[in-house]
């Protein structure tokens, strides 16, 4: 035994290996081809890396303690702290930038924050609301952008503009709304809003129609061309319940989606204007619709709900 194998007998000092056992990987195998000297040191022209340097960490991670670019804000300010973000799917075609969100979605939520400030005193501040998707996921936020003056002079008729950003904090939709009649006997400078999206751009219309009884919107896109309309109840009422506004075809025969104001409590909807709504449309629906819906939502919530519960016209129609 021991003369068949002599490299039993003897010691291995390269792999410091005790007598008795075999060689098993002899330095000599990780030589590398002639020539090769092991990996090459630092290339003239580079600094040399700073200390604690540990290389570069593994394929598609950022290196600790670098900024991250392109990535979506966690909180926007004014926003709830902890609400998830709704991840951006991508784009389809011919959708203007910061819309692609909505051609994933059927259903909206917009909740109306509630501003201590004017709780106690009375005195109106800009509104701001976050609209979420079916999932609680924040879609947008958007806020009021009105001056002083006009919002406690003018009250729930007061012209506006409502900006709405995105995740990225874009302003993504804009909404215009210009003083306009404030009632029902009057059939001309009824109410509207106007949605831009981008901003500058507009992609539709909201025109109030002139009825006895019912409140009625037109829907129309970029062109003024009209796609569907809005009908309201007979007496905008939310107590104890919900108010439904129908989305309809042009004929009024068929109904699409609806707009409701959601019932939030008495306490609430009796000391402070903060609603909670909910828009309900075709998926397939176009992703400018979809944000003239949203559009059509804030005119209502202003010309129905936005004065506290001893204020607020909700007894009569429009």
């Amino acid at each position: 035994m021991d003369k068949q194998n002599p490299q039993m007998n003897a010691s291995h000092p390269e792999t410091n290996l005790p007598v008795g056992y075999p060689p098993q990987y002899p330095p000599t195998a990780f030589q590398g081809p002639p020539g090769y000297n092991g990996y090459p040191g630092p290339q003239v022209g580079y600094p040399p890396p700073p200390p604690g340097h540990s290389g570069p960490g593994p394929a598609g991670f950022p290196l600790p303690n670098q900024p991250v670019y392109n990535q979506p804000v966690n909180n926007q300010p004014g926003g709830a702290a902890g609400v998830p973000w709704m991840p951006a799917p991508p784009p389809p075609l011919n959708c203007p930038p910061g819309l692609e969100y909505l051609s994933q979605i059927d259903q909206i939520l917009i909740h109306q924050q509630i501003e201590l400030l004017e709780v106690l005193t009375g005195f109106e501040t800009n509104n701001k609301y976050e609209i979420k998707n079916s999932f609680g996921q924040r879609v947008y936020f958007a806020a009021e952008d009105t001056d002083c003056c006009t919002r406690n002079c003018c009250g729930p008729s007061r012209p506006f503009t409502l900006r709405i950003i995105d995740n990225m904090g874009q302003e993504v939709i804009t909404l215009e709304r210009p003083l306009r009649c404030s009632s029902c006997c009057c059939p001309c400078c009824l109410q509207e809003i106007e949605i831009q999206a981008p901003p500058g751009v507009p992609i539709g219309y909201v025109i109030q129609t002139w009825h006895p009884c019912l409140p009625k919107f037109i829907i129309q896109n970029e062109k003024r061309e009209d796609v569907l309309k809005i009908s309201g109840p007979c007496v905008v009422c939310s107590c104890c319940g919900d108010v439904d506004f129908e989305i309809k075809s042009l004929d009024e025969q068929c109904v699409v989606g609806k707009i409701s104001k959601h019932w939030t409590g008495l306490l609430r909807e009796a000391f402070t204007d903060a609603d909670n709504f909910g828009i309900q449309f075709p998926l397939d629906l176009d992703v400018k619709m979809k944000a003239v819906m949203i559009g059509a939502c804030f005119l209502i919530d202003f010309m129905f709900f936005e004065s506290t519960g001893s204020q607020e016209q909700k007894s009569g129609v429009w």
